[in-house]
């Protein structure tokens, strides 16, 4: 048996063979390991089927989805084996791939729940099994060398380019992630794919230039030819439309899911031929499907919807291009950002000859929207030439005749489905509205009128009540309503509706001003009430003709406030009460609530000396062992305070109990110069280092003045503490 941890393409195995059951050892990857089963390939269901077709489809998808759940079962060894060298399983996949139902075929809208429950089992046997078939290691135990599975996945051609295009429009809608894994994976272990790539848009770009371009401008009129090349003409016409709608489609799901692939697309300048072809041949293919007579007008409706639908496309394969190559790594911040903005720009002067094609694209896709993010950031870019632009857009809305729309619709994200749920042939309604870009959101007012319109157009029988249920029920896609409109598969709720039903009258909503209720109501500035309001009081800013001096000094508010305080005086020092008159007339009463009588017993004061007896104490003296000085200028000074003090007694009225600080003040400093006088103390006359500014020259006073202080600056403070250092150094007193 294989040993663990050892890659599959170099594993080998023994098996007993021949009817002796001899042993003998094989490769793990070997042709004789594959077992014998034959796959069968898919049919797909008509589109007018009968019952008995109907069975048969159900049974022959039966068998496809039991071998290809047999295959899943199989152990890895057994798995790769029936891939690589089973033929029949390589058609019966890619027979799926082929005729499998798109969004936009009307088998993808089943006619029965057993069809649609079928085709949904199939669908994920097909997913599940190209899932395992790119995945080179499902576990520790089971995995192939990653160069080895690039070349088998290569050589033996389990994976290709169409193949890959036709997974993307197939399996996108809800399995983007798988997707992208898978499709990462594939060219990661095996770059060739890279260079089948460049080989693909080639010759796409080849088709597109010879086939449809060279073409469509026969397809544009019917001639007055014969009625065999009419018919002729006719199937040409729907065999290009497809082609377009396919390639369209097929083209933005695989960049959408696998954004790594619009540098391959860029280098061949696939975008300057996607806008020259949307120019050139949607104008003429429009023309051509609208003005043309045919028999089946549900095939002109088919095909109006699958024209406007790769016309979106092309758009927003032209949007993905621009973003992946140039505003993401704008963005993301990456090196030469310069360089992506130049691009950018080029491309979008490009597209200004483009007049059909630019304004679709501003449609759905707004220019002025990048044009502002890139300037956001990158400020250095050039106005004039963002200005340009934006007035070349202008025109080309102006040029094909169109109004620019105010309110842009964007398409809603479809929500994510389980693999299961993921087939294209689902039993929803809108089964192909995956591919038409999903529901749309609510339009304004004229936008709504203009789908009316395109709708009436078409269909003039119906009212436009019936058309407003429809819209809102289909998300407002003009398309999907007149598709199911025509092929009767419309809503249960939508065929219990009168189809001539009018448009409801729109009820009139009451006035706000009258219903609206704020606490401002009525007062002095509320306009809605009153029809004259005072303008003196209303201005804007500081008020003119008023400075903050005369807004202080105006005391206006204190007057207006004084009579208010006035009331709530209660304290009256004297009332003279006229003799013949009650104390009651002046708001008096002999009762006095709030007297106290604590004391009236109390003599108080009545043991305290008096004010004499208070005057005539000894005052503190100070002994004489503790004077210094002169005893006869002690004596002095003692009876000038003395004096002094008697004096100031005498002065000082007794009934006041705190005298003026500043008096005092006045008088200390009195008794101080009189004191200096008598002692012969002279003041230093005033000093004046500052002097006039500098410039206007300084007189011999201020020179003299700051030479005196800094010959004497080192008396003081702490300027002489290196003289002092220096001195007490000498003498011994420090260390040196």
């Amino acid at each position: 048996m294989a040993c663990a941890r050892v890659p599959l393409d170099e594993q080998e195995v023994t098996e007993p063979r021949g009817p002796l059951g001899r042993e003998r050892t094989l490769p793990a990857l070997h042709p004789d390991r594959k077992e014998e089963r034959c796959f069968v390939p898919y049919k797909p269901l008509p589109n007018d089927s009968s019952p008995p077709q109907v069975e048969e489809f159900l049974e022959h998808a039966k068998f496809m989805a039991e071998d290809l759940e047999w295959l899943l079962a199989l152990p890895h060894d057994k798995f790769w084996c029936q891939v690589v060298f089973d033929e029949s399983l390589q058609k019966c996949l890619d027979s799926y791939l082929c005729h499998a139902p798109r969004g936009l075929d009307p088998a993808s809208l089943p006619s029965s729940p057993a069809v649609a429950d079928m085709q949904r089992t199939l669908h994920r046997a097909v997913f599940m099994t190209f899932l395992r078939m790119a995945t080179h290691k499902e576990s520790k135990e089971n995995f192939l060398t990653p160069a080895v599975f690039g070349e088998i996945i290569y050589e033996n051609f389990l994976f290709d380019i169409p193949k890959i295009l036709d997974l993307c429009v197939l399996f996108g809608k809800g399995n983007s992630q798988l997707l992208h894994k898978m499709i990462d994976n594939i060219f990661t272990q095996q770059p060739s794919y890279y260079s089948d790539l460049d080989e693909t848009v080639t010759s796409v770009l080849q088709v597109m230039h010879t086939n449809t371009y060279t073409s469509i401008s026969d397809l544009s009129v019917d001639g007055g030819k014969g009625t065999q090349n009419l018919e002729i003409e006719h199937r040409d016409l729907v065999d290009l439309v497809l082609y377009l709608c396919d390639s369209t489609t097929t083209i933005h799901a695989f960049l959408d899911i696998f954004p790594a692939a619009c540098s391959s697309f860029q280098s061949h300048g696939f975008l300057n031929r996607l806008a020259s072809f949307y120019e050139t041949v949607v104008p003429d293919m429009e023309k051509a499907v609208r003005k043309r007579n045919f028999d089946d007008k549900g095939l002109q409706e088919d095909l109006w919807k699958r024209v406007s639908h790769s016309c979106r496309r092309m758009v927003e394969i032209a949007h993905l291009l621009l973003q992946h190559t140039c505003l993401q790594p704008i963005l993301e911040g990456a090196e030469n950002t310069q360089t992506f903005a130049e691009e950018l720009l080029q491309y979008f002067t490009s597209f200004l000859p483009e007049k059909r094609f630019l304004s679709d694209y501003d449609e759905q896709f707004p220019i002025a929207d990048d044009i502002s993010l890139l300037q956001q950031a990158l400020p250095v870019i050039d106005e004039t030439r963002t200005s340009y632009l934006l007035q070349g857009v202008e025109s080309a809305w102006d040029s094909v005749g169109r109004q620019r729309p105010q309110g842009r619709i964007q398409p809603k994200s479809p929500p994510a489905v389980p693999v299961a749920q993921g087939a294209a042939g689902g039993s929803s309604p809108r089964g192909a509205e995956a591919m038409l870009g999903g529901a749309l959101c609510p339009v304004s007012t004229a936008e709504l009128e203009s789908l009316l319109s395109c709708i009436r157009d078409l269909l003039p029988d119906l009212g436009e009540g019936f058309l407003l249920a429809c819209l809102q029920e289909y998300d407002y896609n003009s398309e999907l309503v007149i598709n199911n409109i025509l092929e009767d598969r419309l809503a249960p709720n939508l065929e219990k509706l009168d189809r001539s039903m009018p448009r409801p009258v729109k009820e009139e909503l009451p006035d706000v001003l009258s219903s609206r209720s704020n606490v401002f109501d009525d007062d002095e500035f509320d306009v809605f009430h009153r029809d004259q309001v005072d303008k003196s009081r209303i201005w804007r800013g500081r008020r003119k003709g008023e400075s903050a001096r005369e807004m202080l000094n105006d005391k206006q508010h204190i007057a207006e406030q004084r009579a208010r305080y006035q009331t709530y005086e209660t304290v009256v020092d004297e009332v003279v009460v006229e003799p013949g008159t009650s104390a009651a007339n002046y708001g008096l009463d002999d009762y006095d609530d709030e007297y106290d009588d604590t004391y009236d017993i109390n003599q108080v004061g009545a043991n305290d000396l008096d004010q004499d007896s208070l005057l005539n104490r000894r005052p503190f003296t100070i002994p004489q062992v503790l004077r210094t000085g002169n005893k006869q200028d002690l004596d002095n000074e003692e009876s000038e305070e003395e004096e002094e003090t008697g004096q100031v007694l005498t002065e000082i009225p007794m009934d006041q109990f705190v005298q003026d600080p500043a008096l005092l003040r006045e008088r200390a400093e009195a008794r101080r110069a009189a004191m200096q006088q008598r002692k012969g103390y002279r003041p230093e006359p005033p000093t004046n280092v500052v002097g006039k500014p500098k410039g206007q020259g300084q007189t011999l006073e201020t020179y003299l003045d700051r030479r005196k202080k800094e010959a004497n600056k080192s008396r003081g403070a702490n300027h002489n503490r290196r003289v002092m250092a220096d001195r007490k150094r000498n003498k011994g007193m420090i260390p040196s």
